[in-house]
């Protein structure tokens, strides 16, 4: 039991039609960050989507630089790359809350976005976490972008007339009317 994973993993998601992420990377560690993407792009090739890579200066500039796409252009998701290591000053607790806060809150806005963006103690934990071939976060952050996708699209053309009536009153979800 000791070497079982306990972690369970979805299975990708099918599409039927195409879907195009943005593969957003903060490439200050080079390495890792070269390690994210590869993951993340064997995961879209193998869901069958497309994806654009841009690289920003940092991970503090990954949320703006998805929201400025979100509004501009026509991704269906993200995927937020990138690495911080733990050093000698408070900067890491505020690069690693206000990234995720950033992405969090673009998400909560309708942005669907799998977040990659490892925080870690060491250089050599970031490795583990992103080696496509071990810990791969790269990967399961395109994942999560997909599986979004596929809510967002399985939800999207849906409803049921639950909520306020223009005329007055309102509809239930059970069907039952109410003035």
């Amino acid at each position: 039991m000791a070497d079982q994973d306990p972690h369970h993993i979805l299975p990708l998601p099918a599409f039927e039609r195409p879907v195009k992420l943005l593969i957003a990377v903060a490439p200050f560690y080079r390495d890792i960050a070269e390690m994210l993407i590869a993951g993340a792009r064997a995961t879209i090739d193998r869901a069958g989507a497309t994806h654009e890579t841009i690289e920003v200066p940092g991970a503090l500039e990954l949320p703006p630089a998805i929201a400025l796409a979100h509004r501009m252009s026509n991704f269906d998701g993200y995927v937020a790359l990138g690495c911080v290591i733990r050093g000698e000053t408070t900067h890491y607790e505020t690069v690693c809350n206000d990234s995720s806060r950033g992405l969090l809150l673009l998400g909560l806005q309708g942005a669907l976005i799998g977040n990659g963006i490892l925080t870690v103690e060491a250089h050599e934990q970031a490795v583990v976490r992103a080696d496509p071939q071990d810990g791969d976060k790269g990967g399961g952050a395109a994942a999560a972008a997909l599986h979004l996708i596929a809510l967002a699209r399985k939800w999207g053309g849906e409803t049921r007339g639950v909520g306020f009536r223009p005329g007055g009153g309102f509809q239930i979800a059970e069907g039952a009317d109410r003035a």
